[in-house]
């Protein structure tokens, strides 16, 4: 996973503030909709935890992501990749000296999203 990180960091190395804060309002989106107690049964982790491990699955791609979204026992017990959770967060303040605001008004953090627990 270090690599791909690594590999995706080399690739939005021209991206403008706009194109940063897009791509992290899409994580956190995905972030938010896989925060569900089905998702929950199938990767586990306390609350940070399961924010690592919705990680790894937004991380893995589109296929995967697809594929946990359709039936959430696809997951993998205790993968994660926290650093995917803020990436491009982080990326955007490296480069621009704060934080997106996504203006989502949504959370990535555990139990953000009611309809799903």
């Amino acid at each position: 996973m270090e690599q791909v990180l690594a590999h995706l960091g080399r690739l939005c190395a021209e991206l403008s503030r706009a194109e940063l804060t897009d791509l992290d309002r899409v994580v956190e989106r995905q972030l938010y909709q896989l925060d569900r107690q089905e998702v929950h049964e199938h990767t586990d982790g306390s609350d940070d935890g399961f924010l690592y491990c919705r990680g790894f699955i937004v991380a893995a791609g589109r296929d995967f992501y697809g594929a946990v979204q359709a039936d959430p026992a696809v997951a993998v017990m205790d993968a994660e990749c926290e650093e995917m959770c803020y990436f491009f967060a982080h990326l955007h303040d490296e480069r621009f000296g704060v934080y997106p605001d996504t203006g989502s008004g949504i959370s990535r953090e555990t139990g953000s999203n009611r309809d799903g627990w």
